[in-house]
């Protein structure tokens, strides 16, 4: 068995009708990160609170590396706006978050939504507008804490998503 270095991976090249809206993530790690597993994942599009770190800022840059050139994203400063938009233009709105109405992720049938918002919450208070969701789902987990790093949430909500709209072509 070989490890394969970056330059001998070839994926196939893949872009999903999905949208990422940060809800006004202030840590750069988390900015950074957002695009380079949004990269990974086909992601269409990112919408940034202009509270957020910019892309012009060091830890953003390196910890995204190539991808802030390869994904488009736009800032915005009306929340509420900016959700009620992406709504009328065809979009669901799903939030990554724990409530009372979550349905588990592997148990949210994503192939019935043509266009995907999947709405990040702020590190400390979560989704600020939660009302404006369509859906919340939740990632079942088996320890004592009861959240992880809004970041790996979407890695693994994106994981699913794609897994599950890839499976239906």
């Amino acid at each position: 068995m070989k490890q394969l270095h970056h330059e001998e991976i070839t994926n196939t090249k893949k872009e999903f009708p999905i949208t990422i809206v940060c809800d006004a993530i202030r840590t750069p790690e988390n900015i950074g990160m957002c695009f380079r597993i949004a990269e990974s994942f086909g992601v269409s599009k990112i919408y940034l609170h202009e509270s957020s770190p910019t892309i012009e800022n060091r830890i953003v840059k390196r910890t995204a590396r190539n991808t802030l050139n390869q994904i488009n994203f736009e800032h915005y400063n009306d929340f509420s706006q900016t959700i009620h938009t992406l709504k009328k233009e065809g979009n669901s709105i799903i939030g990554i978050e724990i409530t009372d109405k979550s349905i588990n992720i592997q148990d949210f049938n994503f192939k019935n939504h043509q266009k995907i918002v999947l709405l990040l919450g702020s590190e400390r208070h979560g989704i600020k507008n939660i009302d404006l969701v369509d859906a919340t789902i939740s990632i079942p987990m088996y320890g004592r804490n009861s959240s992880m790093n809004v970041i790996h949430s979407l890695a693994i909500t994106l994981y699913e998503v794609t897994n599950q709209l890839v499976s239906s072509e």
